[in-house]
């Protein structure tokens, strides 16, 4: 559809906002002149239209840079879940969440319900979410983060992870519960979350209800009972229920 036309002092306040926006600060700089040298208004036109398709071309390439980045295991999408199925999730809750109320409001998301009833689809739909946002997330397999911290802390390069994973507006961690941590890895986990507590978000799936937590942190309950406060502060949770996905649909 062909845009309206604009008024030449909007046009050209628009492709300042553009140049600034692209950081081209010499284009800018020199604008008035081309306006002068050429048919002003015609040449704003074109040149705005330039400079907005520029604009959309970086954006989408941030976004699947992103994407990489965060290393989702599969781009899963809110609009692709079945919410037909009684899942035991508030669609209207978790679209606000996906919209940005997860990263806005620093919220934290627990999915805890059986195996197979959507949590990782869930979880990383709304990592998803954010990244379209242009939001830095990092998706990880508890098991496997609380093993990257331990060889990082061994390897004396830590604080470089730690700081790596503080840039993420969102940490998911996928599948806690299905391995248990030693008290090292438990208590590096519990220094994690807690150094993302009111700074950031954190989306965690887990099979196991919030009781049985303290097998998973080596049967350490003060411990648990620290990561769940700090969990729980500005937190969501979604009980999710039903049969397993995978055999509905080998149904």
């Amino acid at each position: 559809m062909k845009r309206p036309p604009k008024d030449g002092e909007l046009l050209e306040q628009a492709v300042h906002a553009l140049c600034r926006q692209l950081k081209m600060p010499g284009l800018s700089r020199a604008l008035d002149e081309l306006i002068r040298d050429v048919d002003g208004s015609g040449a704003l036109d074109v040149l705005e239209a330039a400079l907005s398709t520029e604009v959309r071309s970086r954006e989408a390439s941030a976004v699947q840079t992103r994407l990489r980045e965060a290393r989702f295991p599969r781009p899963f999408l809110l609009d692709d879940f079945d919410f037909t199925v009684d899942c035991g999730v508030d669609k209207a809750r978790l679209k606000a969440l996906g919209d940005g109320k997860l990263v806005d409001e620093k919220r934290n998301v627990v999915f805890v319900g059986p195996v197979g009833t959507g949590k990782t689809h869930l979880a990383t739909a709304l990592g998803v979410e954010a990244v379209r946002r242009r939001h830095r997330v990092s998706w990880f397999r508890a098991a496997d983060l609380v093993r990257t911290l331990v060889e990082a802390k061994g390897s004396r390069s830590l604080g470089v992870l730690e700081r790596r994973l503080a840039r993420s507006a969102v940490l998911v961690l996928d599948e806690l519960g299905f391995v248990p941590f030693d008290r090292e890895g438990g208590e590096l986990l519990f220094n994690l979350l807690s150094a993302r507590h009111g700074c950031s978000s954190t989306v965690i799936t887990s099979n196991l209800a919030f009781s049985e937590w303290p097998r998973v942190f080596g049967g350490d309950e003060k411990l648990t009972a620290a990561v769940l406060d700090r969990l729980a502060e500005n937190a969501v949770v979604f009980t999710t229920k039903g049969q397993s996905y995978r055999q509905r649909k080998r149904r």
